[in-house]
């Protein structure tokens, strides 16, 4: 089992024989080699279903059952790649990720079907799991050994997996059989994963994460994995238990979910060594370790895989970490192309010059990324001059070369000709006992350049108190006065997509025009927030008109 495979298809092979558990899912348990018979048998009926000539893509419509994984194994088998299409998407949208990723093939079940009624998928045969007529296509391949197809190399394409983009439609990125196996042998060695470890695979399939940080890793190793058909946090820590998961991955707000989750005394009863994922924050993290006696490594890496950035033990509180190996990553000016300067904090720790050293984080070394399917455009946009890779997020570093988050592409805010790096206010508000979420992002100011605004969702029996707010946010050293929200909207949940990330777009947009909510806000002058009024609304139209920036007044 060692690190040099060249395709993620031997990975698959080596499992054919071991008859050790291998794919728990509900009630039922298959071992490792019943999982690579199945995955033969559909490379087998995929091989033949795919017309002669066709791009080997196969659409996979699915919440996380066994037929996913062993359909990701087939395409690796069968020299294929595995589109995941994402259930929560409808009518042109879900018929255009389809059509654009030229899935000739696309395997679904009665539970997602009525999504494609009246959808012109010209030239796609779709196959529905757990019927009769899926079974028989089945039949005649059930004696298949895992044989790798001829055409399978390293460079193979593997997955086409979607971007959660918060613009336009969302972009396919490539991912070949090389590039899966090279990842889930360096997870497989940074957390020390072993044949009998049990990766609770939770997060969905169709999405990057999933596959790459828990699936991968886990067939690397020989590891068990079992899944949760869709993420729930009431049922999270009694599957751990049942399934005897000792690793999981997360994205999103999943890790604020499961601590807003009643707590028990034995919650620190269960067999987790570690959560691996992106966005919970040091504040959640600390809270999450604390409660469930779990560690959470907190990384970075672009969908795309064009730049990752690793945690080490002498990193400082709020940093990500340090460039991966391999990587030589830097902070540029987006404007110039110039380095940013070292990021200066005060005795408190807040970002003092955040107008120079906020930028965006750039890969100058050999990026993995892959490209995108079918749309040069965008990968343009990524790989430019000197073919450095530009991740489109934004970060800092200080002095010693750690780098910190400060926000995705679109999260720029610029309040009074300074950059301030919504992560870091994330991380701040988040210390609020009450919050069980807070999204951060600018909107605009009717003057010139942006505020910022917050998006609180208290913790189950919380309710929102602006003065105990007030006065909490009086007591963070690190919060600048220029980080304080001027706007507050304070929602029962998040709003969230299927991968649990906020729809930072959508809140971005409506931002303090929309009335669904509760609006608060405080006047410049003020001391407290209160409710923003009808009227307090017309007179900011009314400034934005007059200001020239009636474009910016939001929807309606």
């Amino acid at each position: 089992m060692g690190s040099d495979t060249r395709t993620f298809a031997e990975l698959v092979q080596r499992r054919w024989g071991d008859h050790r558990p291998g794919l728990a899912y509900e009630d039922r348990l298959l071992s490792h080699h019943q999982v690579a018979a199945a995955a033969a048998a559909r490379a087998a009926l995929l091989t033949d279903l795919l017309p002669r000539g066709a791009e080997p893509h196969v659409g996979v419509l699915l919440d996380n059952t066994p037929e996913f994984p062993q359909w990701l194994s087939a395409a690796a088998l069968a020299g294929a790649a595995v589109a995941g299409i994402n259930p929560t998407r409808r009518g042109a949208e879900l018929a255009r990720d389809i059509l654009h990723t030229e899935c000739r093939v696309l395997v679904t079940d009665r539970a997602h079907l009525p999504l494609l009624d009246g959808l012109g998928l010209p030239g796609v045969r779709v196959l529905v799991t757990g019927t009769d007529a899926y079974e028989d296509l089945l039949a005649p391949y059930a004696g298949a050994e895992p044989e790798i197809a001829a055409r399978v190399g390293p460079g193979s394409r593997m997955l086409l997996y979607f971007t959660s983009g918060s613009t336009g439609a969302p972009k396919a990125a490539l991912c070949s059989q090389g590039r899966l196996a090279a990842a889930g042998h360096s997870l497989v060695a940074t957390f020390g994963v072993r044949p009998d470890d049990v990766h609770y695979v939770c997060m969905p399939l169709f999405h990057g994460n999933a596959v790459i940080a828990d699936w991968a890793p886990a067939v690397a190793a020989g590891a068990g994995v079992a899944l949760r058909r869709r993420f729930s946090a009431t049922g999270f820590l009694s599957d751990v238990r049942r399934f005897g998961a000792t690793y999981f991955t997360y994205v999103g707000r999943a890790v604020q979910y499961l601590l807003a989750t009643e707590e028990r005394a034995d919650d620190r009863d269960n067999p987790l060594r570690v959560g691996f994922g992106t966005e919970a924050g040091a504040v959640d993290a600390a809270r999450f370790e604390a409660r469930f006696g779990v560690r959470l490594v907190e990384g970075y890496g672009s969908s795309e895989g064009g730049a990752a950035v690793q945690r080490t033990a002498d990193t400082p509180p709020g940093a990500i970490g340090r460039a991966a190996p391999h990587d030589d990553l830097v902070v540029l000016d987006p404007a110039t192309g110039a380095p940013c300067p070292p990021a200066v904090f005060d005795a408190g720790g807040r970002l003092v010059n955040g107008a120079e050293a906020i930028g965006e984080l750039v890969n100058r070394g050999r990026s993995p990324f892959e490209g995108y399917w079918r749309n040069d455009a965008a990968y343009a946009e990524r790989v430019r001059e000197h073919g450095w890779y530009w991740t489109g997020d934004h970060f800092y570093r200080d002095a010693a070369g750690f780098l910190y988050f400060a926000g995705r592409g679109d999260d720029r805010i610029r309040v009074d000709s300074e950059n301030l790096a919504p992560a870091m206010i994330e991380n701040i508000l988040a210390r609020w006992p009450d919050a069980a979420a807070v999204a951060v992002y600018g909107v605009p100011d009717p003057v010139a350049g942006d505020q910022v605004m917050a998006t609180l969702a208290p913790r189950a029996g919380a309710s929102f108190d602006p003065l105990a707010f007030g006065e909490f946010l009086l007591g963070q050293g690190d919060l600048g006065t220029k980080m304080a929200p001027r706007f507050l909207r304070v929602v029962d949940r998040m709003p969230v997509t299927a991968t649990n990330k906020v729809r930072r777009g959508e809140l971005r947009r409506e931002g303090f025009w929309s009335g669904a909510d509760e609006l608060w806000w405080r006047p410049p002058g003020a001391d407290a927030y209160r409710i923003l009024s009808p009227a307090e609304r017309a007179d900011l139209a009314t400034a934005f008109r007059e200001r020239g920036r009636e474009h910016l007044l939001g929807p309606g």
